[in-house]
């Protein structure tokens, strides 16, 4: 095939498409027909269970059955680069199959090293199972666990989302949909959702992607400047009095906005020179960045050491895997969490902090791989920014009192994100 297309003046291309050892449900795989048997030395040491405790021996024998495994593969892709020197080779792996997470060595088997790049052109990314089943912590982790196994950038993968088999299920389009929507994100630049009969059958539309509205650039304001800002936190209430003199108070915003003036942390040339420079990369107040406030930054307190039950997220159904950071402020408000910072973000459920079976996806969303009890209380501690913009399209900076020690004015509002 390969070569016929190159004779026509196409592009070849070629995908090998899932290959991995099947594993039944028992936990026995599937390496013991009479052909892999004497290619992995004629009498292969038994695996009863993948997913339990093994010996070296037999982690040895998945290291063997991994070159088997690339080898058959690099068969296929060097018969086609002899039949068509410019063919464009694809190898698609489904995740679920290839990284289950009880059963941590099965990788060696089936995501062997002898995949990693550039052993083919582009690598194709498949878990429409954990996609449809709402694992998003798990899918996170797996995309990592792949990209540091087999070393492909991003440009060359391709992510397929998933597909309906049955139309009762056309419930799962959305998830999908999100699923591909992420991967182009990352820079996936191609992104496949199947099959035709089952789009016209659920009548599915995609619409064209719009361009970002209020562009945001995840980057910390210099906290040199910051360190010195001012903060004043403010409310729109509007009031009408009457004649009589009575009040009709109305509150147009359930929680605070803030307003920072970073104005005095510009003491010299050398800041003022990392703040022009970082106004004019985000245009103004066109683009939003990350601020770092000096008085209110962690979910311990206001500037303490976060601990994993500092603040309640949620209380488990059994159901649901997503829960949104938050900070309750006394009796009074609750305050969404959008930005928490790399790295230090704590969870814990039932008062057990834990170590592993959940990610931090964008937004400021703890995703769990298995729903919490219900009943059980959710708990997280993390550190934060606050989303904002510059207030207004100049900075005005006089030399004559700058240098008379008067600092200029850079007013941050803060930005509101999805609640």
């Amino acid at each position: 095939l390969a070569g016929i297309a190159s004779d026509v003046g196409m592009q070849p291309m070629i995908q090998i498409g899932e290959p991995w050892w099947w594993v039944k449900a028992d936990g026995s795989i599937c390496i013991y027909d009479d052909a892999a048997k004497a290619a992995l030395g004629g009498s292969p040491v038994e695996i009863a269970n993948v997913r339990a405790s093994l010996t070296s021996s037999q982690v040895a024998l998945l290291d063997q059955a991994g070159v088997l495994l690339a080898s058959s593969t690099a068969s296929i892709t060097d018969a086609a680069r002899a039949a068509a020197p410019t063919v464009k080779t694809l190898l698609l792996t489904y995740l679920p199959g290839s990284l289950d997470l009880a059963a941590p060595e099965l990788k060696r088997a089936n995501l062997p090293i002898g995949w990693a790049r550039p052993a083919f052109d582009i690598l194709q990314i498949e878990d429409y199972e954990w996609v449809t089943a709402g694992r998003d912590a798990l899918r996170m982790r797996a995309r990592t666990a792949v990209e540091e196994r087999l070393g492909y950038p991003r440009s060359e993968q391709h992510y397929l989302s998933g597909f309906v088999a049955d139309p009762a299920d056309r419930a799962q389009w959305p998830a999908i949909l999100d699923a591909a929507l992420e991967a182009s994100t990352l820079g996936v630049p191609e992104v496949f959702i199947w099959a035709l009969p089952q789009v016209l059958r659920d009548n599915l539309t995609i619409f064209g992607e719009e361009r970002e509205l209020n562009p945001f650039d995840d980057v910390l304001f210099p906290i040199e400047i910051g360190a010195e800002a001012s903060v004043s936190p403010g409310f729109s209430t509007s009031v009408v009095t009457s004649a009589s003199g009575h009040e009709w108070r109305n509150v147009n915003w359930q929680q605070a906005r803030l307003r920072f003036d970073a104005g005095p942390g510009v003491r010299g040339d050398s800041e003022l020179e990392t703040l022009i420079a970082f106004f004019r990369a985000r245009r103004g107040p066109a683009v939003g960045f990350r601020f770092h406030d000096p008085y209110d930054h962690s979910s311990n307190g206001m500037t303490g050491i976060p601990g994993a039950n500092d603040q309640q997220i949620g209380s488990g159904d059994g159901v649901l895997t997503r829960f949104k950071l938050s900070k309750a402020y006394g009796e009074g408000e609750v305050r969404r969490i959008t930005r928490p910072v790399p790295g230090s973000v704590r969870v814990a459920i039932g008062g057990v902090e834990q170590q592993m079976g959940w990610a931090v996806a964008a937004g400021g969303v703890i995703l769990f791989d298995t729903p919490p009890a219900s009943g059980d209380q959710v708990t997280a501690g993390f550190l934060f920014d606050v989303p904002v913009r510059f207030a207004d399209d100049r900075i005005e900076i006089n030399r004559a009192t700058f240098l008379a020690g008067e600092a200029p004015s850079v007013s941050l509002v803060e930005i509101r994100e999805d609640a």
